[in-house]
């Protein structure tokens, strides 16, 4: 093969990498495999699952996932790599993607087992969207089926590089099999979106100004790295911090961001200052992160974007560079209790001194 035209296309210079992942993790099935014929243990004739799909690997520009909770596609697309099309085409995890192929080309049978339509359900191999199996279909740019399987429940064969023995069968046949497997079926389609965000850590802190959605604003700031504490201001008259952790909660909202769903940001309405907050994060290094948050029922919906605080700051400038070019134009759904921190308010954060009792 051309290996100018590989390293031209990103799609075959993805999954070169993975026919080669692909390779070494088969040999080391095989190899285990050996080991334990060779210590007397009783060993069906194993083989590939899915015979050549290691070399065919390259070609996979699609893996269609159904189960209980619905079905989606993961879909390579030219100059864009590996998306969702479910989402609007945001970006999937390439570490997904690569685990899920080189798990699918490693599966190596142990044994096989139940092939009664009727006892399938016992090791969760009945058909989704009524059953409880995972389908799992990668699929060439023509549409061709390359590897197609429903996975079920899984169990310790004692193996010591960690894989498992999994339940599997194609779909089209009852056939059931035990399978070597370090494959690791998600039926979420949250799973399979690219999570990389930020990485904004609580030692970087420095200010944040909260502008609640119709309530009065607030700050949360410090002077240096080293303080433990952030200051809450204002703080009006007659009234105090209610939890001494309060405000920090608050302050560290940003941090360890993740997501469960995602949309275009042009699907909600962002620009209300009577429902949506406002909350802007500044670091001791230069950098500006301003979350609009906002509720649509039960749940709480974001966009992120950043900036350097100071341009002459190239660190600063080239991270805000990074969190834009994933962020722009997208809506985060919140876990609910990071989407409660942005919406504190102030009154929440403060109560009024207990009374004085009255003299006897």
């Amino acid at each position: 093969m051309n290996m100018d035209i590989v390293l031209s296309d990103p799609r075959r210079r993805n999954l070169a990498v993975l026919g080669l992942i692909a390779l070494v993790s088969l040999l080391l099935a095989l190899g285990a495999i050996w080991q334990q014929a060779r210590e007397g243990a009783p060993v069906f004739a194993s083989r590939e699952f899915f015979p050549g799909f290691a070399r065919d690997v390259r070609n996979v520009a699609r893996i269609h996932v159904a189960s209980k909770a619905g079905a989606f596609d993961v879909v390579f697309v030219p100059e864009k790599g590996w998306v969702v099309p479910e989402r609007e085409n945001y970006p999937a995890s390439f570490d997904l993607v690569q685990r899920t192929l080189v798990g699918l080309a490693a599966l190596q049978t142990i044994e096989p087992k139940t092939a009664r339509a009727d006892w399938l359900h016992f090791v969760d191999l009945d058909a989704p969207p009524r059953g409880n199996g995972i389908l799992i279909t990668a699929g060439d740019e023509q549409g061709h089926a390359l590897a197609s399987l429903i996975t079920g429940k899984s169990e310790d064969i004692g193996d010591a590089t960690g894989a498992v023995g999994l339940f599997v069968r194609r779909p089209n046949e009852d056939q059931s099999w035990l399978v070597r497997s370090v494959l690791d079926p998600r039926a979420s389609l949250s799973d399979w979106l690219d999570k990389r965000v930020m990485d904004v850590d609580r030692s970087r802190i420095q200010e944040v100004d909260v502008d609640p959605a119709g309530g009065a604003r607030f700050v949360l700031a410090r002077s240096r790295p080293s303080d433990a504490d952030f200051v809450l201001t204002p703080i009006p008259a007659g009234k105090t911090v209610a939890d001494p952790s309060g405000p920090d909660g608050v302050a560290s909202a940003i941090t360890s961001f993740g997501f469960d769903d995602v949309r275009t940001a042009r699907s909600f309405d962002f620009g209300n200052a009577a429902t949506t907050a406002r909350v802007i994060t500044k670091t001791f290094d230069g950098l500006k992160v301003t979350a609009n948050v906002l509720k649509q029922g039960a749940d709480y919906w974001a966009t992120i974007s950043a900036e350097p605080v100071d341009a002459s700051k190239p660190d600063a400038a080239k991270e805000a560079a990074a969190i834009n070019a994933h962020a722009s134009g997208w809506a985060y759904k919140l876990p609910a209790y990071k989407g409660q921190l942005f919406m504190t308010t102030l009154d929440s954060l403060l109560k009024a001194p207990a009374a004085t009792p009255a003299p006897q």
